[in-house]
């Protein structure tokens, strides 16, 4: 049976400055903390409702109760973990780079994860203002890609100043996509759900642009920023 303590400190983890404070992150299904068990990650503590013969030393077994009291899911996933947050690694300034100003929500962000683990970013460089990468949605979100993906939070203006590479930001006014030839090596810009691209970084961007649409009455204002992340990471790499 878990203490009062455990509960605690778990149940704290949803919030983003106890994970800071105690340098823990929840991760909830066997899936994604088998892989994130496979990875650098350091465990702390893994809760089961039954043995998964996972190869961890600080395993408990719980009830479906005790579970359903820790868990952030309307439905548990019969096994949650805490890991310690990672210490931050330094940018690597080359290859593609995505660059996040401001994305406030969760599910967005843990698809933008995704998708740089997809089309092989290894930097993803996010605003102070964007989400907390180890929000238990966004880790949920990223199916284990949170991995083998460099997330550092950061003031984008001396980040965006300081490199070298040609700055592409996503813009609905911005010229078509797919008809530029993109580099290999740059930084992706993408925006605000809500505002896009916050003036003071509009500024630094030196090639904007758009996904056009194909719809004849052109009556749908924009596209979710997950998606077109993905749309346009995937003419990078085309």
């Amino acid at each position: 049976m878990l203490s009062k303590s455990q509960i605690k400190l778990i149940t704290s983890l949803k919030q983003k400055k106890y994970r800071q404070q105690h340098g823990f992150f929840v991760v909830e299904g066997i899936k994604t903390i088998t892989e994130l068990l496979q990875s650098d990650l350091e465990l702390y503590k893994l809760y089961t409702t039954k043995s998964f013969n996972i190869d961890a030393k600080d395993e408990e077994l719980i009830s479906d109760s005790d579970l359903n009291r820790i868990s952030f899911l309307i439905t548990p996933n019969k096994a949650l973990a805490i890991f310690k947050i990672p210490k931050s690694k330094p940018i690597d300034n080359s290859g593609l780079i995505v660059v996040l100003d401001a994305i406030r929500d969760p599910g967005n962000l843990g698809t933008i994860i995704r998708l740089c683990d997809w089309f092989g970013v290894k930097e993803l460089v996010c605003s102070k203002q964007t989400v907390d990468c180890f929000n238990p949605k966004v880790i949920q979100a990223t199916m284990g890609s949170i991995t083998r993906v460099n997330i550092t939070y950061i003031d984008l203006v001396s980040f965006l100043k300081a490199s070298d590479l040609n700055v592409f930001g996503a813009f609905m006014d911005g010229e078509n996509i797919y008809s530029k030839k993109l580099p290999k090596d740059g930084i992706l810009v993408m925006g605000n759900e809500a505002n896009g691209i916050s003036k003071n970084i509009e500024d630094l961007i030196l090639e904007k642009v758009s996904i056009p649409r194909f719809g004849e009455l052109q009556a749908t204002e924009s596209l979710n920023v997950a998606t077109a992340t993905a749309i346009l990471l995937s003419e990078f790499r085309r």
